[in-house]
């Protein structure tokens, strides 16, 4: 299991765009994701933590592996919502 902390993921269709993307890195992944803990976990078939990584970041998320994350990094805020939810 590989798990990132997402802390610009705030919405519904964020938690979306991130499944589509790592689905599309690695169809058969297994995606949970966490909006209320801002936590992605990704079971790979195919793709590496690098390739998922990359693949939520092309979304436009800025993924922290949960190793880095639990040093106490602070909740990085970029506004109210993903800017698609009014």
């Amino acid at each position: 299991m590989i798990a990132f902390e997402v802390n610009d993921m705030t919405c519904g269709h964020c938690v979306s765009t991130i499944t589509k993307a790592l689905k599309a890195a690695d169809k058969d992944a297994k995606v949970q994701i966490d909006l209320a803990m801002h936590r992605v976990q990704v079971e790979p078939v195919s793709a590496d933590a690098e390739e998922l990584a990359e693949a939520i970041k092309d979304a436009g998320y800025t993924p922290v592996p949960v190793e880095a994350a639990a040093g106490g990094a602070a909740p990085q805020k970029r506004g109210s919502c993903c800017g698609h939810c009014q």
